[in-house]
């Protein structure tokens, strides 16, 4: 017998790993020249209605660590908190530690 979707992780619908991230460290790959790392605090729900057909959902993340490209070199800011919009990531990895320093 198969095992129920919820139990196995290559069958999780894309928010249901999100949701299961929550309280996790994870990097996230922007848009931009910038890769975040930090602890997910949360996503929101309304705009993850449309996860699939937009990107991914705003989320809030603590203890960051903001990793930028630059044309002086990579720029490395701490920050407590964030709030990213769901339209500016590209991708996310659960238990990320950022790009090797």
């Amino acid at each position: 017998m198969a095992a129920p979707a919820s139990t196995n992780p290559s069958q999780l619908l894309p928010l249901e790993l999100v949701d299961k991230c929550i309280g996790s460290r994870i990097h996230i790959v922007m848009k931009s020249d910038k890769e975040i790392v930090g602890t997910l605090l949360g996503f929101d729900d309304f705009v993850s209605l449309t996860f699939l057909e937009s990107g991914f959902s705003d989320m809030v993340l603590e203890d960051v660590t903001e990793f930028e490209i630059t044309p002086e070199g990579r720029r490395i800011t701490k920050l407590d908190q964030i709030l990213l919009n769901g339209n500016n990531i590209t991708m996310l990895v659960p238990g990320g530690e950022g790009p090797e320093v």
